[in-house]
């Protein structure tokens, strides 16, 4: 079975729900960039709330570009200014250290596409939880795709819904102050979390209590 999904930037954790059973990862880039989803921006937990980050793109969000076109405004130092953030928000958990140094490495290396951009992120989420998942990109655009080989989550996941749905509970750094915020990036269970990531991700999922019974 294939997934086919948006190319999204750190994605929320319920977007790597189920991810484990897929030999082949799609990414859709002959789609038109959207601005009201997770492609150029991540949630974390900041000391005061959920913190916003986002890429700033040439020509701003109002693009009408295919994803494949669209390019990163590198002229903003928004690469050190995320990581200047992940470092403030992140440095009192446990496992933050652990991957520091990789992903210094990462936030200080330019790109011009932000499907590149988005690609290397994820290949590294990838690389911590062991997702042997083949990673390919769409060679042109299909609206529908044959489910008994496809399974088509695109513009599933999206800043309007996304903590309306399952979850994976652990302790969080500002969990006392704030109480547990659902799906925000990958980043934020890999640092809380660490090695353990990868099975909470298979195993722990359940429902917003709201919509329990």
């Amino acid at each position: 079975m294939k997934l086919i999904s948006e190319l999204q930037y750190f994605p929320p954790i319920i977007w790597y729900k189920g991810s484990f059973d897929f030999s082949d990862i799609i990414f859709e880039q002959y789609e038109y960039f959207a601005k009201m989803s997770f492609r150029s921006r991540l949630l974390l937990a900041g000391p005061n709330g959920i913190t916003r980050l986002t890429i700033p793109l040439e020509t701003g969000r109002n693009q009408k570009r295919l994803m494949k076109d669209v390019r990163i405004f590198n002229q903003e130092n928004w690469q050190a200014q995320h990581w200047k953030t992940l470092q403030s928000c992140y440095n009192r958990s446990v496992w933050f250290n652990q991957y520091a140094d990789e992903l210094s490495t990462l936030f200080r290396k330019e790109y011009k596409f932000l499907v590149d951009w988005n690609l290397a992120c994820l290949q590294w989420s990838f690389n911590q939880l062991g997702l042997k998942s083949k990673i390919l990109l769409t060679g042109s655009y299909l609206e529908n795709y044959d489910s008994s080989e496809f399974s088509d989550r695109r513009n599933q996941i999206l800043p309007r819904n996304y903590r309306d749905m399952d979850f994976i509970k652990y302790h969080q750094v500002f969990e006392e102050r704030l109480g547990f915020i659902p799906n925000l990036s990958i980043l934020d269970l890999l640092f809380c979390e660490g090695k353990m990531a990868a099975g909470l991700i298979q195993s722990s999922f359940q429902r917003p209590p709201e919509m329990n019974g």
